[in-house]
């Protein structure tokens, strides 16, 4: 299978019972996207595939052939956070951080498809990701920030000091 991820395209062998969560962490070292409960409610394990936030551990490795995969550690670049972690940082929206990953590849793709939701939004796109630390707040307020940040930086052009 054939598939890019992150920007590169990588072409794997594959067993076929692997999962999408196994091929990421196992088999290319991206071990950003967690496994928290392995059926797939916790959502540690989301992943943004074709623009769709996924829980990886309920999808098959095999299905990745041919798509396009964003995990966490595609977010940064190597100069810098993404805006989306800036604010997560800013707004204390990360405790103990094993959930924030996946929290982040959801933020991801509602922002994405979305760029200004509310808080109803917010909440839907996030109902399966799951935090023990937390109480949310700090998460949503971070989403919201995110949200913002990116609608300055459209209205200005990204000129904003």
């Amino acid at each position: 299978m054939t598939f890019e991820i992150n920007g590169q395209e990588h072409t794997l062998d594959i067993p076929a019972d692997i999962t999408a969560l196994e091929v990421i962490r196992s088999l290319l070292g991206l071990t950003g996207t967690k496994e928290g409960c392995g059926i797939g409610e916790c959502g540690a394990c989301t992943i943004v595939v074709d623009g769709k936030s996924v829980n990886s551990c309920l999808m098959l490795g095999a299905q990745l052939d041919g798509t396009k995969v964003l995990t966490v550690e595609g977010l940064a670049t190597e100069a810098s956070l993404a805006p989306l972690q800036e604010q997560f940082m800013k707004n204390h929206g990360v405790q103990c951080g094993f959930c924030t990953p996946g929290i982040l590849m959801s933020t991801h793709a509602l922002l994405e498809e979305n760029p200004d939701p509310d808080t109803e939004e917010i909440s839907k796109a996030l109902a399966g990701n799951l935090c023990r630390c937390t109480g949310y707040q700090q998460i949503f307020a971070s989403v919201k920030a995110a949200a913002t940040a990116s609608r300055d930086d459209r209205i200005t052009g990204g000129k904003n000091g």
